[in-house]
């Protein structure tokens, strides 16, 4: 007997279903001829708590840290248990066995580490299914390859798992205990990856928190030219009052020059007009998409994620959606027109869109080089039924192939125009922009913020027609909401102050990863750490307390971001696990010696201010207002030794 072993039940009956002959169900698996299909229910399998290495960690002390295992230990999942026993009765029957994970870090961890702690000592062989529908899981099928080409995806994913187990357990357990000892009822979980995200939300809460507004100052001229009229706006230099964005400070300046301004004749000083050409947005990746959807469409990062595993697993419209990559196979450009003809159908606006592609394009999102273990989003070509879709799903779905559909379509070519008026030996400056081909834009928006000049020459004289101060006040930055969260996780070199890490961390993936950062917001939403206000996401007086009480670098997302690129590495084959678990261990000590009562003390106290309105906010939002959900949290409370509260 074969025994294919998939990551879900809805792989594992895609599978079944492009296998030849009749299926029939049996406990726990699919039948087909001689082969049965078998499944995980994600993570089967997770790390021993610390008690079940030693009895005496089942207390928190601080006296016990670091907890460092010599010997790894897995234990089943809660309700895992009867499905573990299925596996292990099928593979004591099983003659070869075929590890069909989703085709990325986590996918090969949970099926491989089943395989192994079931005692399997055979060959195994590796199917990578990308898109669940039957042409496509039937070439899968034909090309299968050796796992063990795929164990250094393994050791990257078993030290992720490893890594995240001493970093929570031991920085959780140490600051509970601190914040214990400081007053706070509940446990203060750290995590390798949600405590800085949950710092970048505290640190700009702060910055709102602590922003002045000031005053500012702004003068235009309407300059009245040969065909029109054109708003400049006056470029005040160093010899007045200005802040290091060249805001002026004083309104008496620019009252002074408006005053003299009226009827004044001045000249096109600087003439620039560039013919600009700009390709289409590429594909979507996960993140991408979760940024466009959540500014698009109001979509939580996890309702994006939702609605694109709801349109892969069950209406199987799209390919697997947890890639980082933007990019397409070569091979898939030949067939796009059939695929889309399938994808479009049904709607009136991708119909529509449909019918102005031109498939003889070939943009430069066709690129075996960077595509990886998977592709960008893409539809399957699957007919879709739009009434059996949920609002978000048909959402999310039409922006997929909208992106796909936009590499059909010639680049938007504009003209843009930047003028320097000249009036009183003083410059004013403006800019525009003239649409000469609008290619793929009408795909995306119609409207266009920066509207075309009127024709223009260089030093034709420009009378001042009109003219104004405007009183203008600095804002503070804006608070995260979903989408400025993730587009942070995947730009986190932008937050980061040293100047070296900055440029490594350029190179790599972010903040966690695709198939991690919706889920690392819904845990510091869990954990109360955050709440939605509105679309804004916001810390907690929890939050900022432990953010202040923490150790700076703990907060902070270069290490972390570098320790991704080390997992990168060893995936690709690069670096060996061990030496980085080992310089994990060294920062793990060196911050544990950073716990500390009275900081923490001081860091609640500090955060008291934070505490009514993200209470008041989420209570008014329900996110945390049913029975259920606070009884959860009392649970926790309560305790604190759950391992699950620890990571």
């Amino acid at each position: 007997m074969r025994l294919i072993i998939a990551e879900k039940p809805s792989l594992a009956r895609a599978i079944a279903d492009a296998l030849p002959g009749q299926v029939s169900r049996e406990e726990g698996s699919l039948r087909v001829g001689d082969t049965r299909v078998s499944w995980c229910l994600g993570h089967l399998l997770e790390q021993a708590a610390p008690d079940a290495y030693d009895p005496r960690y089942k207390q928190w002390r601080l006296d016990h840290l670091p907890i460092v295992p010599e010997q790894w230990k897995l234990t089943p999942r809660h309700n895992a248990r009867g499905q573990l026993k299925v596996l292990r009765t099928l593979l004591k029957q099983a003659k070869s066995v075929v590890h069909a994970g989703d085709p990325d870090r986590e996918g090969q961890l949970l099926v491989q580490e089943v395989i192994d702690y079931l005692g399997w000592r055979g060959s195994v062989a590796r199917l990578l299914i990308s898109d669940l529908n039957r042409p496509a899981v039937q070439r899968a099928l034909e090309r299968m390859e050796d796992n063990r080409s795929y164990q250094a995806l393994y050791h990257a994913a078993e030290a992720r798992s490893r890594a995240d187990w001493l970093y929570g357990i031991n920085l959780s357990r140490a600051w509970t205990l601190t914040g214990r000892q400081a007053g706070h009822d509940g446990v203060l979980s750290v995590g390798r990856v949600q405590t800085p995200v949950l710092g970048l939300v505290a640190r700009r809460d702060r910055e709102i928190a602590d922003f002045v507004p000031r005053p500012f100052y702004v003068l235009w001229a309407d300059f009245q030219v040969e065909h029109g009229t054109v708003r400049a706006w006056w470029q005040p230099d160093d010899r007045h009052p200005l802040d290091d964005q060249n805001r002026l400070l004083k309104r008496e300046p620019a009252e002074a020059l408006a005053s003299r301004l009226p009827g004044t004749l001045g000249r096109v000083a600087t003439l620039d007009a560039q013919k600009k050409r700009q390709a289409a947005p590429l594909p979507y990746s996960l993140s991408a998409l979760q940024v466009d959807a959540a500014r698009r469409y109001k979509l939580s990062a996890k309702g994006v994620l939702d609605a694109c595993q709801a349109l892969y697993e069950r209406h199987r419209l799209i390919t697997y959606p947890r890639s980082d990559c933007r990019y397409l196979p070569q091979d898939h450009w030949a067939q796009a027109r059939r695929t889309l003809e399938g994808a479009c159908a049904g709607d009136e606006t991708l119909s529509r869109w449909l019918g102005s592609a031109d498939f003889s394009l070939r943009s430069k999102a066709w690129n075996d080089k960077q595509v990886g273990a998977h592709h960008a989003l893409a539809p399957t070509g699957a007919r879709p039924d739009f009434a059996r879709l949920s609002a978000s799903e048909a959402n999310v779905f039409r922006l997929i192939v909208r992106n796909v559909l936009a590499q059909f379509y010639p680049p938007l070519e504009t003209r843009e125009v930047k003028v320097d008026f000249e009036a009183l030996e003083e410059r004013f400056r403006a800019q525009g922009r003239e649409i000469l081909v609008p290619g793929w834009k009408p795909l995306f928006t119609t409207r266009d913020d920066a509207p075309p000049l009127p024709s223009l020459r260089q030093g034709e004289p420009a009378r001042v027609a009109d003219q104004a101060v405007e009183d203008r006040m600095t804002r503070p930055p804006e608070p995260f909401t979903d989408a400025s969260l993730i587009k942070a996780m995947m730009n986190i070199a932008r937050y980061v102050e040293d100047v070296a890490v900055r440029r490594t961390l350029r190179e790599t993936d972010g903040l966690g990863t695709e198939a991690t950062r919706a889920g690392i917001i819904e845990t510091l939403l869990d954990r109360g750490f955050i709440v939605r206000q509105g679309s804004a996401l916001r810390a907690t007086r929890t939050g900022q307390a432990l953010i202040a009480a923490l150790p700076d670098a703990a907060t902070r997302p270069e290490r972390t971001a570098l320790w991704e690129q080390r997992l990168s590495a060893i995936a690709e084959g690069s670096d060996q696990a061990a030496p980085f678990l080992d310089a994990l261990l060294g920062d793990l000590r060196t911050l544990l010696a950073g716990a500390d009562t009275a900081r923490m003390r001081q860091a609640l106290a500090s955060a008291k201010g934070f505490e009514a309105p993200a209470r008041a906010k989420a209570r008014k939002a329900g996110r945390r207002g049913t029975k259920g959900t606070a009884a959860k949290r009392r649970t926790t409370k309560r305790t604190p030794g759950k391992n699950k509260e620890e990571a």
